[in-house]
């Protein structure tokens, strides 16, 4: 692979996230109003077509599109060229893997808000009609199952890079950054417990044979509603998507990439690193 990359991915990358943060606060948004004012939380196409017809609909839809276009041929490229450096052995290769899964993911987002720009929606009927279609395959319903366990994983690790300080590796160190440490934690975190329970939907839906059973991050906000304090767990729920949405942001600003880092550029885990060797 190159040593380096593009020059026109590190500006793709900055609009991709800054794209993203502003999908995720519209979620979070939605949410923490649906938990104080009543009526139902949506997920990240609800809220790509709440944009439709409000002030600037159209041009933020357009905006939002292009950006998660953006995000999308950054995700690629950085799993085929291992823009992070993740290597090759089986460690660095399911990193890469997931890379690319988000940058598909983010395509169809992408492909959804310009559909919805369009005067259009979405297509496919939804996470219950391609659930059902898939089932209908040979070993279908163990497809399903298999890729409802992988949402989990994805799910555990986006809390555990919160939880375990991961993200310091491609942030770079600055007084703001560390600053917002404890925002960018919850962020992950919750975003990280939604992730785990969508894939909990389609394992449920994979074991019963039952299509409706899956849901996408709508049905994760209405199951955190329905349990004991679940207004609550809902707002803050929603406020940990705003979180995350922050996160995506200082993503856009400080990210470094490092096929394209100079030796110069300090992050986080690095600055940490220093300046625990300095207290050795």
């Amino acid at each position: 692979m190159s040593d380096t990359a593009p020059a026109w991915v590190v500006p793709a990358m900055r609009a991709g996230y800054a794209a993203r943060g502003f999908v995720y606060a519209v979620v979070g948004g939605i949410a923490v109003s649906s938990a104080v004012r009543g009526g139902n939380a949506e997920g990240t196409t609800g809220a790509i077509s709440s944009l439709q017809g409000g002030p600037w609909g159209q041009a933020l839809l357009w905006a939002v599109a292009l950006g998660l276009l953006a995000y999308a041929l950054w995700r690629g490229l950085a799993s085929w060229m291992d823009l992070e450096r993740h290597g090759t052995d089986a460690r660095g290769l399911i990193a890469r893997t997931g890379i690319a899964v988000s940058g598909v993911v983010h395509l169809g987002l992408a492909i959804y808000a310009a559909r919805v720009a369009l005067g259009g929606g979405g297509s496919g009927g939804g996470t219950e009609s391609w659930t059902a279609r898939l089932m209908q395959m040979p070993f279908g319903r163990w497809l399903v199952v298999i890729g409802g366990l992988i949402v989990i994983g994805a799910g555990i690790y986006y809390g555990y890079k919160g939880l375990s300080e991961k993200y310091k590796r491609n942030l770079r160190a600055t007084r703001l950054t560390e600053r917002l440490e404890p925002v960018c934690k919850a962020g992950l975190l919750a975003h990280g417990i939604a992730i785990a329970l969508i894939g909990g939907f389609f394992v449920y839906a994979g074991w019963t044979s039952d299509a409706s059973e899956a849901g996408g991050m709508e049905q994760a906000f209405a199951t955190v509603r329905q349990a004991a304090f679940g207004r609550v767990l809902l707002g803050l729920m929603g406020l940990g998507f705003v979180g995350f949405a922050v996160y995506c942001w200082i993503e856009a600003v400080y990210r470094i990439v490092p096929a394209r880092a100079g030796r110069d550029v300090i992050s986080m885990a690095r600055a940490a690193k220093r300046r625990a060797e300095a207290r050795v």
